[in-house]
């Protein structure tokens, strides 16, 4: 992947925004439209795609990329990430978009059977993970993962992590938005992955589900 500079300031801004006007709605107390904003985290290899998927899902209000699921602390970047995943944190309004419904989206978004990484993306880095915030996203979870195994909806196993969160540090500003900031660029490198051909491939017509491109 390659590195280019990019402030998040934007869409973080845009996010607290949405906060704010919540709290003016209701003269300075919590809100029901910030009581509705949930957080979700998955890791379905790079993160410039996971990321541009997601902020293509009605009812997304933020997405972030970042590193999570290792062991290490201290001096998390992309150089230095260990045995930490790539991820995005999701901010999702939950009146308009379900966990569960996101979660069929990430299924479909990327290929669950490969556990050593994401199309042209190898090693544990790129792996898939599904890391939940609570019981009820670990349930929620994981029954999603059983119906697609009981339903033989893939040939092979699925190979994708559930785990409860860890740590969630920020990936680099030049990672945000990269497929905004550097569309050519992103394109080049999505299509030369074969990241959307594979997954058409493996899910057929259940493709990219619930992603407006």
């Amino acid at each position: 992947m390659t590195d280019t500079n990019k402030p998040k300031a934007l869409k973080r801004f845009l996010t607290a925004l949405v906060l704010g006007s919540a709290l003016i709605a209701s003269n300075g107390a919590p809100s029901f439209a910030e009581d509705n904003l949930k957080t979700a985290i998955f890791a379905g290899g790079c993160f410039w795609c996971v990321e541009s998927d997601f902020d293509h899902v009605k009812g997304v209000v933020e997405t972030v990329s970042g590193y999570s699921g290792g062991s290490t602390t201290e001096n998390v970047t992309y150089r230095n990430h260990a045995d930490h995943r790539e991820v995005v944190k999701i901010t999702y309004d939950a009146t308009k978009v379900s966990y569960d419904m996101l979660l069929d989206i990430f299924w479909r978004s990327v290929d669950p059977t490969d556990d050593g990484g994401q199309f042209c993306d190898r090693g544990h880095t790129y792996t898939t993970a599904i890391y939940t915030l609570d019981e009820e996203q670990a349930k929620l979870a994981q029954a999603s993962k059983a119906k697609l195994e009981t339903d033989k909806t893939l040939s092979q196993p699925i190979k994708t992590e559930i785990a409860a969160a860890g740590p969630f540090f920020d990936a680099e500003d030049y990672h945000q938005d990269y497929y905004k900031v550097n569309p050519v660029r992103y394109k080049y490198y999505r299509y030369s992955c074969g990241r959307d051909a594979d997954i058409e491939k493996l899910w057929g017509d259940q493709a990219h589900l619930g992603i407006m491109k």
